[in-house]
């Protein structure tokens, strides 16, 4: 098991601007592949900024041209800013590669946290980040009754759903919504990149940020499912602050574990 060393670049008054934490990242990134550092996890909170993905349309951008900074990470737009937990785990991967089991680890360590504050979150199949679902649909009649012929006609996110990611599957995720339960609302976001094997991104947590500031983009490209925070969820404010240390005990217990092999050649 390997340790996972963790830095803190600012919050509040001394949060960070998204340049400066992108050329620690790649400072890091660097000294990280050169085995120079152990594993090591940027945490911090941002000055507002729009960041997109490789894969951000035109029409999920801000429409009143707010400036969006482009990015060398997968998945959509998004936005970071105060009140947000901010983590950038750059570590080396167990080989061979498997970029999406990074994921879920990072997923099940959002996870931990959310429930040592008492809040039940899960994945949602084939979108990535942890999730707030929406309480079941009560339509007055038996699953797979009424309607025509018994067929469903409700909307399936799947069929048009470019992100949809079919590896995010199996019986640790939720069912996609397709029109069986109310609007999902993604607590944290997840968006990573892979180069020589060691991780760069990472996640964003909603803690308590104004979450107006999504009101202007399409979260993520997903069109179908809300934003939430711990503060919304859990009715009390619930501060950058009190989640740090949480996020660290199961951000290096869930990291630790995964020890990397020797690299090839």
């Amino acid at each position: 098991m390997s340790e996972l060393r963790f830095v803190h670049l600012g919050f509040g008054p001394e949060a960070v601007e998204y340049h400066a934490a992108w050329q620690e990242q790649r400072r890091v990134h660097t000294a990280r592949f050169a085995d120079e550092i152990p594993d090591t996890c940027l945490l911090l909170e941002h000055q507002p900024v729009y960041t997109a993905g490789r894969r951000t349309e035109d029409s999920e951008r801000p429409l009143d041209g707010t400036p969006v900074i482009d990015v060398d990470r997968g998945g959509k737009i998004t936005w970071h800013g105060p009140g947000q937990l901010v983590g950038y785990p750059i570590v080396k991967l167990p080989r061979p590669v498997d970029v999406v089991a990074h994921v879920r680890r990072l997923e099940d360590a959002i996870i931990r946290v959310c429930a040592d504050f008492g809040l039940e979150t899960t994945r949602v199949e084939g979108r990535s980040g942890v999730w707030v679902l929406g309480d079941a649909v009560d339509d007055g009649r038996e699953r797979g009754r009424g309607g025509l012929g018994g067929l469903s006609l409700d909307f399936d996110p799947r069929l048009h759903d470019e992100e949809f990611d079919p590896r995010l599957s199996g019986p640790e995720y939720a069912p996609s919504n397709a029109g069986q339960r109310g609007e999902d609302r993604k607590l944290c976001a997840i968006g990573i990149r892979v180069a020589k094997g060691v991780t760069m991104h990472g996640f964003s947590l909603n803690c308590d940020p104004d979450n107006t500031w999504f009101d202007r983009i399409v979260p993520c490209g997903i069109r179908d499912a809300g934003v939430t925070s711990l503060s919304q969820e859990l009715g009390r404010t619930v501060t950058v602050t009190e989640v740090l240390p949480v996020v660290e005990k199961h951000l290096g217990a869930v990291l630790g574990a995964a020890v990397p092999l020797p690299r090839a050649g």
